[in-house]
């Protein structure tokens, strides 16, 4: 059950690391004997799917996310194992596609139109003139 992260990027079900513990929330008296909570770890640091430059993207990105090179994925929202082992795949998979998206294109600032200044003046006067009828008349 590998985790197709992209069409370039797949990891291995090898490199994953699962572990099971109780869950909180609902479930009665069958919450108190099934292992329902998923935790996911990857090694990313010492993982054969990525390269270098991969790699460093992610360490630098997912940095404060990082506990020794492993990035960790819990999921306990659902009652079901499965579904909770689901869940987290899917969140890795975010996880490590959102670290690896190119950076977005810086915005170029530009002068606001004639027209939207004109529109802007306009509205300030607007607002000036509601206000001013609200204030308390002058005693002359």
């Amino acid at each position: 059950m590998d985790l197709e992260v992209s069409p370039a990027l797949t990891i291995p079900s090898a490199e994953l690391g699962w572990r099971f513990s109780r869950s909180s929330g609902p479930g009665g008296q069958h919450v108190n004997t099934s292992d329902s909570r998923v935790e996911l770890s990857w090694n990313l640091a010492a993982s054969a799917a990525l390269s270098e430059g991969q790699r460093l993207r992610l360490v630098t990105r997912l940095g404060p996310r990082l506990i020794a090179g492993v990035i960790t994925v819990t999921a306990s929202e659902r009652r079901s194992q499965l579904r909770n082992r689901e869940i987290a795949l899917a969140k890795l998979a975010a996880l490590v596609a959102e670290g690896l998206a190119p950076d977005a294109a810086r915005r170029r600032a530009t002068k606001p139109t004639r027209g939207s200044n004109r529109r802007r003046l306009a509205a300030k006067e607007q607002r000036a003139a509601t206000k001013q009828q609200r204030r308390r008349p002058s005693a002359e």
